[in-house]
């Protein structure tokens, strides 16, 4: 079935003290692509997220948003930097020594001195932060997952309905064709009579040959048949359940190939026309391509 590249997925998920917020969204790209936004303290996860996204995305430029709040009081440890504030009593007694002065040690004055006391939030549990993103995750990129599906049937039915315009045309194109060569006998006929009189005897096996020639060279049967091919396998990718962009992208380019190559040979108005046509729809249809995974 054919994706779209474009897309927008949110996804919510709470547990452990912290609630997760994850929004995705996605634009064309010809190769795949992330810009993950995630609070620093949680950097180390980052290669986790983009490896779920490798899982289920395989073309666009993605870009995660991951937003987190704390839904309870996060415990602060104070510690204590024992030979520290050793080091400040000793010093202090040496200081007070050298100055005749008198010292008693307060450890109360101690602990107030720079970096004897710190205080740190408790260290965090990555694995069971990660439990609660990569649900918020997983929600987020099945919403995603759920627009570009719709948005790519979407596109499958409108390349489906161009690809019937182009076939039509090519089947009129096929009809046409047949009376190429008679034209051209009759036109060539006409134009001998005119330049040689009407009682001047033709010579008609110079003429076949003349129009057997004309008839080779103007020939677009095997265009038309490999026109026909590429339509059909269009059709085929359409229903794929892997990505199909690039190979359609491939197809437009040889289906345009045999389109012009059939616009070269044909000497017919009419053919012409329906070439005209025929590129219409299918840059129409190379411009949807470029929007499908």
């Amino acid at each position: 079935m054919a994706n779209s590249m474009t897309g927008f997925g949110r996804g919510e998920a709470s547990g452990h003290g912290y609630h997760f917020t994850v929004e995705l969204k996605a634009v064309n790209h010809r190769f795949f692509e992330t810009a993950i936004r995630i609070p620093r303290h949680l950097n180390s996860l980052e290669e986790r997220v983009r490896k779920i996204l490798q899982e289920k995305i395989h073309r666009g430029r993605i870009d995660i948003f991951v937003n987190v709040k704390e839904t309870e009081e996060i415990k602060r440890i104070v510690k204590v930097d024992k030979d520290l504030a050793l080091s400040y009593d000793k010093t202090l007694k040496e200081l007070a020594i050298a100055l005749n002065s008198t010292y008693e040690t307060d450890i109360y004055k101690l602990a107030t001195l720079p970096e004897v006391l710190t205080v740190e939030d408790e260290e965090i549990d990555l694995e069971l932060i990660w439990l609660v993103m990569r649900e918020a995750l997983e929600d987020a990129v099945q919403g995603f997952l759920n627009m570009r599906q719709g948005e790519g049937k979407r596109l499958a039915t409108d390349l489906l309905q161009r690809l019937h315009i182009i076939e039509e045309a090519k089947r009129k194109v096929a009809e046409y064709s047949d009376a190429i060569v008679v034209d051209y006998q009759n036109r060539l006929r006409e134009r001998i009579e005119i330049l040689l009189g009407e009682n001047a005897i033709l010579d008609e096996t110079r003429l076949a040959n003349e129009v057997a020639f004309f008839a080779e060279r103007a020939s677009i049967t095997e265009e038309l048949v490999r026109l026909e091919s590429h339509i059909e396998e269009c059709r085929v990718t359409l229903n794929s359940s892997e990505p199909i962009g690039r190979k359609l992208d491939f197809m437009v380019q040889e289906m345009n190939r045999e389109i012009n190559t059939i616009g070269s040979k044909a000497n017919n108005l009419n053919i012409t026309q329906l070439v005209v046509q025929m590129k219409s729809e299918l840059e129409k249809i190379r411009e949807q391509v470029q929007n499908l995974e």
